[in-house]
This record gives C-alpha cells, structure tokens and sequence, in this order.
C-alpha cells in the first residue's frame, strides 16, 4: 500500500486499514476486488472495505495515478520498487502486508530438462533470490 509523499503530507498517513474508507484508494481488479482490501494482522486476515476514487486494470495504471497524486494504490513489492527508490511513492500499513508469495519455477521433471530451460534455471534463480533477499532486508515486500 502506498502512496505520493505529497499526498500524505496533505491528507495524512494511515496507521490501520480501518481508516482507509476516508482515503482516495486506487483500486487494481485483478489483485482481488476493487471495494474490498485484504490486510493481515498477527496471522488473522481482515478485510477492509474501500471506496476506490479510481478503478484500473493494470498495475501500472494504479502506480501512475498515486505518483500522480490521485490516492493510495495497492501494488507487489517489485512493481513499486523503483517509485520508492526514487521517492515518487512512500509505503504505509507496513505492519499489515500479508506474508511474501513464495516463488518457485516449475518444470515437467520426466526427463533431462531441455538445455534452454536449464540454461534460463540457472540464469534466473540466484537473481530472484538475491533480489528477494535484498526486498526483504529493505523492510519487507509489498
């Protein structure tokens, strides 16, 4: 969850899911529905309706309009990553994100893996582990 510094500062930030009805939300449909968050508190989930000021359909669409100043959006981890960098975004509820997504790479596994497929293995794992590990040392995902 997150948002532009500027938008903050002018409507303040939120400290529990509760208050986001009185927030201008940027809602994504595919992530779940639009007029109702998931956050977690402890191991207990809670689901929070939100009166999105906005609806898009990507996720993209939903980090522009908060940059922008619109409202708060929700996005993954890797997608906000550089808007925080730059501090374009802020991330807030920090303490309600619901535990990582595991990340696995699955293959068939009947016979010898197909030399493409080993070669994008072994390209690919130590960068997603070494990138999730330096997500998660940075205060976590998103």
């Amino acid at each position: 969850v997150c948002a532009h510094p500027a938008y903050l500062a002018a409507r303040g930030i939120p400290q529990r899911p509760e208050i986001l009805s009185s927030f201008d939300c940027i809602a994504f449909e595919v992530l779940g529905s639009p007029r109702s968050w998931t956050f977690h508190e402890g191991k207990e989930k809670i689901s929070i309706a939100v009166r999105p000021r906005l609806i898009v359909s990507t996720a993209e669409a939903g980090i522009d309009a908060a940059i922008a100043g619109v409202g708060i959006t929700r996005a993954l981890s890797y997608q906000v990553e550089k808007a925080v960098g730059r501090g374009e975004l802020k991330i807030v509820l920090e303490g309600f994100e619901p535990p990582p997504w595991p990340v696995h790479i699955v293959h068939h596994g009947v016979r010898a893996l197909p030399l493409k497929l080993r070669t994008f293995r072994d390209f690919v794992v130590p960068r997603l582990r070494e990138r999730l590990s330096r997500l998660n040392n940075q205060g976590g995902l998103v």
